[in-house]
């Protein structure tokens, strides 16, 4: 079983940066499944227990300047393995200004993600090494880290500016520990807390709505709206879900089940990412 990768340009350094410093901020553990055309970062072991679920797809390719991988017989090429994401931050953080960055993997007593950066200097070349220690999961458990199974959706609607949104969620979770995110089919988005003292509510209208044939919409206000589809969800696994806004995403979605689960897709030109937080069984709030 053999794993090495290189960055050389500086901007794929800072995205790959970026990737796995989301995920830190997502999931303080997870697997990375290494394939030879892409990586992936996985969280879903915790879905089960009302916890967030992380999937996120790097195409290798369009970062890495050298990426070869040598799984065990009948595994094509794949390897998977259990690891902290704050670790590879912390690594990657040294490769701010780096010429490359080398990643292998290694055993070092335990296994280790080996991450060797070339930084530049007046004089002579300056090495860092950092191991991240790893844990190789079993071929037999790999079925545990599929792509999460998307159920059919009520209403799928394009997100609004994260930044902006983030700043409305931070000030309501001063109120509540807990939040209503609701949409309908005329692009109406709206965020609501609740207390026994106050009620506030955040309006985003004329967003684009995707329906279940894969058309798009748009709408100028939310007069006559139809039958709203929301959920209640913990504020503090919503405000995770922001983080995402550091790869940059070109398009985010929204998928609500009603009262069941939301599911938010981000999209970039080299990631994609998908966060999915089951919905709190509660009365109304």
């Amino acid at each position: 079983m053999r794993f090495k990768a290189k960055l050389v340009d500086i901007s794929s350094i800072h995205k790959f940066t970026s990737v796995v410093s989301t995920v830190s901020h997502m999931a303080k553990m997870c697997a990375l499944r290494l394939s030879p055309s892409t990586l992936y970062f996985i969280m879903n072991d915790t879905a089960a227990e009302g916890g967030a679920t992380v999937w996120c797809e790097v195409n290798q390719s369009s970062l890495f300047e050298e990426f070869r991988i040598e799984g065990i017989e009948g595994s094509n090429d794949n390897i998977y393995l259990e690891l902290c994401p704050e670790n590879l931050v912390k690594a990657m953080r040294s490769a701010a200004n780096a010429q490359m960055v080398k990643i292998k993997l290694t055993n070092k007593v335990t296994p280790c993600l080996t991450f060797e950066i070339s930084l530049p200097s007046m004089v002579r070349s300056r090495k860092l090494i950092h191991d991240t220690p790893v844990t190789v999961i079993r071929q037999a458990e790999w079925d545990d880290y599929q792509e999460p199974q998307l159920q059919q959706y009520d209403i799928s609607i394009c997100m609004p500016s994260l930044k902006t949104v983030k700043n409305i969620v931070d000030k309501m979770k001063q109120f509540n520990s807990q939040i209503v995110i609701s949409a309908n089919s005329r692009g109406c988005m709206t965020l609501k807390v609740a207390t026994d003292l106050v009620t506030t509510t955040t309006y985003f209208k004329g967003l684009e709505v995707e329906d279940l044939e894969g058309n798009h919409s748009n709408a100028s206000n939310c007069s006559n709206t139809p039958r709203t589809t929301e959920a209640t969800l913990d504020i503090k696994k919503f405000l995770a879900f922001f983080h995402g806004q550091n790869i940059n995403p070109t398009k985010v979605i929204c998928n609500i089940s009603d009262q069941r689960t939301v599911h938010f897709h981000l999209t970039q030109d080299d990631f994609s990412l998908e966060y999915l937080i089951p919905a709190i069984v509660t009365g109304e709030i």
